[in-house]
This record gives structure tokens, sequence and C-alpha cells, in this order.
């Protein structure tokens, strides 16, 4: 499994768990549409995204995109710890999983 994250919580994450983290940049930099970009690439199968709902967001249309992003192509989004933590122990983390992915149009 490969773990990466946005700005600053990469480095803390690295720092907790004690092994290297892919680190995008910090999302309003441009991180949450570079996730959202890996993602549509199908190189991201899961998004854990904690936020607080309660403290505004300067890039809040930024990470309503990546939430966007993420539904769309139908992968696993979980916003709060029980979400994470129902994904994180289901027995699907660790069988093969075949997610349906939206069909796009052809461009002539």
């Amino acid at each position: 499994m490969k773990t990466a994250e946005r700005g600053a919580t990469g480095t803390l994450l690295e720092e907790e768990l004690g092994f290297q983290v892919y680190k995008f940049k910090s999302g309003p930099w441009g991180g949450d549409q570079q996730i959202g970009a890996k993602i549509a690439d199908g190189e991201i199968d899961l998004l854990i995204f904690f936020w607080d709902p309660l403290e505004p967001l300067p890039h809040d249309p930024d990470v309503k995109a990546l939430l966007r992003i993420a539904v769309l192509w139908n992968i696993p989004v979980a916003c709060n710890r029980a979400s994470a933590d129902f994904i994180i122990s289901s027995p699907l983390m660790y069988e093969e999983f075949e997610r349906l992915v939206p069909q796009t149009p052809q461009i002539a």
C-alpha cells in the first residue's frame, strides 16, 4: 500500500509512521488538483480526506472539485474517522476489487 498526502500532512505522517510518504503540493497551491488528476488516471484507489466542517476553507472550490472527481470515478471516500475505520477494516481492502468507472464519451 502506498500513501500519499498533501504538504505538511505528509511530513507529519512520515514522522509518525516511520516510512516515506509521497507528498503532493499543499491544497491551496494545487495539491487538490494533483490528487484529482491521479484519481482520474486510475492511480488512486481510496481517498481519506479529513476536513473541519466548522472552519471555512480558503480553497473550498478545490476541495469540492476533488470530492466530485472521487465520486465520479467511484473510489471509496472517507471524510471522518468513522468512515475511514469502516473502509480500512473492510475485507475488500485485502482482496481484488473491480470498481465500476464512468464511460467517457469518445471525442471525434
